[in-house]
């Protein structure tokens, strides 16, 4: 196994990664990235076989758990009931009973809403030159989120900051003042949904943080723990990773001449420039995974990003294809832990961009983008364009 190293906060690599993934590729399925300490999967076929492998998992080994410091114990304390961080019988129940609340028809139900929201914010759009992610991209996923758990879009701006606060402590660039933000909006957050249960339990609306009240499976029900933690998972991940997603991809389209919106090429967005970078798992079992061995309380890095530019996977994987075909793109994930809102993502993406180009076939770019210092999160500082 080569080991390559890249500082994941250097300017190039957080602009453009994806020569420093070719690099690795090149030396094989696995690399050694001490940048991290970690042994990174970042062929398509390792990262897919090791996402579904039972062998690994999102939880640490008992006796490998890293120890919490004290101050940031409430942030952990909460991520403990992510569904996102446990494993089966724990993982099944959890994520059987929201499935159950979070279903197509519910999903299926918001795309007029979505479209009539995202023609509302085009009316919007000011003369001249202006953000493309502040004034369509970040309003979209926030208010679906609300519209959701049934709380008052008002809220929506606080639910953002939140948001943006507790994914923080999954960037590379965290500092002590980041960790401590992330831990505040994590208790402000709690807080905040403790409330609309009580609420919601008295009176049920028709929303998802009712029906998530009401699922039941063999007699048991989500804890007030996990109904908080499943909030703060649906905020996070379906807002942020659905944010960059719709920038990064605008991006990609506007540069390749704003070809027709298809359920193909909303794939190929997924897949040319994702939100998600890195996805990490511990190893349970003393294992020979692509030629190399690992012990158990082993860490692997799945680099999710890689994986979708695999030459092996994708003919000529650095160019945007609006019409390509091949196999599942990494950027939901894959096995036990395939992301739950990948359909209502995908129909936010859809309609969306839909909408945006039909009634701005001029769209362009104003200013060349920049990618913000979130690895391993990948999305956009601004996009400034000009619609007219």
């Amino acid at each position: 196994m080569q080991s390559f190293s890249q500082s994941p906060t250097d300017d190039a690599f957080v602009q453009d990664p994806y020569p420093f993934y070719d690099r690795a590729r090149a030396g094989g399925d696995l690399f050694f990235w001490p940048d991290y300490d970690l042994t990174c999967a970042v062929s398509h076929r390792a990262v897919a076989s090791i996402l579904k492998d039972r062998r690994l998992g999102r939880g640490a080994p008992p006796e490998f758990a890293p120890e919490i410091p004290a101050r940031l114990k409430p942030f952990y304390d909460i991520e403990a009931h992510s569904m996102l961080e446990l494993e089966p019988p724990r993982h099944t129940r959890l994520r059987g009973l929201v499935l159950r609340a979070f279903t197509s028809r519910r999903i299926g139900a918001m795309a007029d809403e979505i479209a009539a929201m995202s023609h509302d914010l085009i009316d919007r759009f000011p003369a001249g030159d202006f953000d493309l992610l502040d004034a369509f991209a970040r309003p979209i996923p926030v208010i679906v989120i609300c519209r959701l758990l049934g709380v008052p879009e008002a809220h929506g701006d606080q639910l953002l900051a939140w948001s943006n606060a507790m994914v923080a402590m999954y960037q590379a660039r965290k500092t002590p003042q980041i960790e401590a933000e992330a831990v505040a909006a994590t208790l402000a957050f709690r807080d905040f949904v403790v409330s609309y249960i009580a609420e919601k339990r008295r009176a049920p609306g028709d929303d998802l943080l009712s029906e998530l009240i009401a699922a039941e499976a063999e007699g048991q029900r989500l804890s007030t723990d996990e109904l908080v933690t499943t909030c703060i998972l649906l905020l996070n991940a379906g807002h942020e990773a659905t944010v960059h997603t719709l920038g990064n991809g605008i991006k990609a389209l506007v540069e390749v001449g704003r070809p027709q919106i298809t359920p193909a090429s909303v794939e190929e967005v997924i897949r040319f420039d994702p939100p998600l970078h890195m996805f990490t798992r511990w190893v349970y079992e003393d294992v020979e995974l692509f030629g190399s061995q690992f012990r158990r309380g082993d860490r692997i890095a799945c680099l999710l990003a890689a994986a979708n530019r695999d030459p092996a996977a994708y003919p000529d994987p650095n160019r945007f294809v609006p019409d390509r075909s091949g196999p599942q793109n990494m950027s939901f994930g894959a096995g036990l832990h395939f992301c739950v809102g990948a359909p209502l993502a995908r129909l936010e993406i859809q309609i969306a961009l839909t909408a945006l180009f039909s009634r701005l076939p001029n769209l362009r770019l104003a200013a060349a983008p920049r990618y913000a210092n979130l690895y391993h999160f990948h999305g956009l500082e601004k996009l400034m364009v000009s619609a007219r």
